[in-house]
């Protein structure tokens, strides 16, 4: 394979600046693996915890784990989408944030997601000799044992970078719920994952309800289809399937407190420390609940992800999720836009041009 030029944005820590490192080198994938050109990335959540220390990261690190990108070169024994289709140079693709190693006690179980030798894209440990793991980067080199799905090709950019974590998350939530048609379904926290989830659980033919103390997220929120919206200061009414995508502990209180007879909650938000929330196992037993944790997702999932985006970005606008667009050389811009912007996601177009320094 020719020479490629490569950059990524390189993380030194809390309080450190990102930087922009430039390579000029020959990658070649391995048996198994791609090599992918990143066309765009988005901010995730998570990316801001990590850059803000509340989440634990390895340092220096190469984040980003929600992106699109081109098939550039395809390793030995050849790689197939998550649908069977064989993965050629030139497919559009986007990729899970997990690679797995698919012979483990809980790869066995169906729990790839959850592999004992587990890897994310997006937080692995900068190893300068192959550093290319994640989003923030020109090109990332896909490992065995990700799961990687084709993405139509009038399917935006903007719209198919989150499939690779936010999408694809709730996707993997609203299986977790069960058939959700006729079923009255709260979702508390309207960011990006609560926003796709009122999309996801309406077009299942749910009635949702959404709650986020947000005004403009409550106005959202009925453009993706909720049938009423409440700022939490009073109770939507009982919920056969209650979704929590915030992390607040009160509202994991409130989606415990709000189910019905045979009720399920899931529980998405709560990736970080927090306060312990009260769980009466009387009302539990009783009114035969369920509450179920989502944390990362499985192979099907992503493929559900890409095909609702497909089928239904036109009706829902996805694509005013995401604003911005930043180059590698305003990762810091790009992540202090996120904390306060009124899309939940701001772009990254990795090979945009850097900028001159005066």
């Amino acid at each position: 394979m020719d020479t490629v030029p490569v950059r990524y944005a390189r993380w030194d820590g809390v309080g450190s600046p990102f930087s922009v490192v430039s390579d000029r080198t020959s990658v070649v994938p391995g048996s198994g693996e791609l090599l992918v050109r990143i066309d765009l990335a988005t901010v995730c959540g998570s990316d801001l915890h990590t850059v803000s220390g509340r989440r634990p990261s390895p340092v220096p690190a190469l984040l980003g784990h929600e992106q699109v990108g081109t098939v550039l070169g395809v390793g030995a024994g050849g790689v197939r989408c998550v649908d069977g289709s064989p993965v050629t140079p030139g497919t559009r693709v986007v990729w899970s944030v997990t690679a797995s190693c698919g012979s483990c006690e809980r790869c066995a179980r169906g729990l790839p997601h959850k592999c004992l030798g587990l890897r994310k894209y997006g937080h692995e440990p900068l190893v300068e000799s192959a550093p290319l793991t994640g989003g923030f980067a020109t090109h990332c080199v896909v490992l065995p044992g990700t799961a990687v799905v084709a993405v139509p090709a009038d399917l935006p950019d903007e719209v198919a970078s989150p499939a690779s974590c936010a999408t694809a998350t709730v996707a993997a939530a609203i299986a977790a719920a069960g058939p959700l048609e006729g079923r009255r379904v709260l979702v508390t926290g309207a960011g990006m994952l609560g926003l796709t989830a009122v999309a996801m659980a309406t077009t299942a033919g749910a009635r949702v309800a959404a709650v986020d103390p947000d005004p403009a997220r409550r106005d959202q929120a009925l453009t993706f289809g909720a049938a009423e919206v409440h700022d939490g200061s009073s109770t939507p009414g009982e919920a056969d399937v209650a979704m929590e995508f915030s992390g607040h502990s009160t509202a994991v209180q409130r989606c415990l407190d709000a189910l019905a007879v045979g009720g399920t909650a899931v529980l998405v938000g709560s990736v970080s420390p927090g306060a312990t929330v009260a769980l009466d196992p009387e009302r539990v037993v009783r009114g035969l609940h369920t509450v179920v944790g989502v944390h990362n997702y499985r192979p099907v999932d992503l493929a559900a992800a890409v095909r609702f985006l497909a089928a239904h970005h036109r009706g829902y606008p996805f694509a005013d999720l995401v604003g911005g667009t930043y180059g590698l050389d305003r990762m810091d811009a790009a992540l202090a836009a996120a904390r306060g912007a009124a899309a939940p996601r701001q772009a990254v177009a990795p090979r945009q041009a850097v900028a001159p320094r005066l």
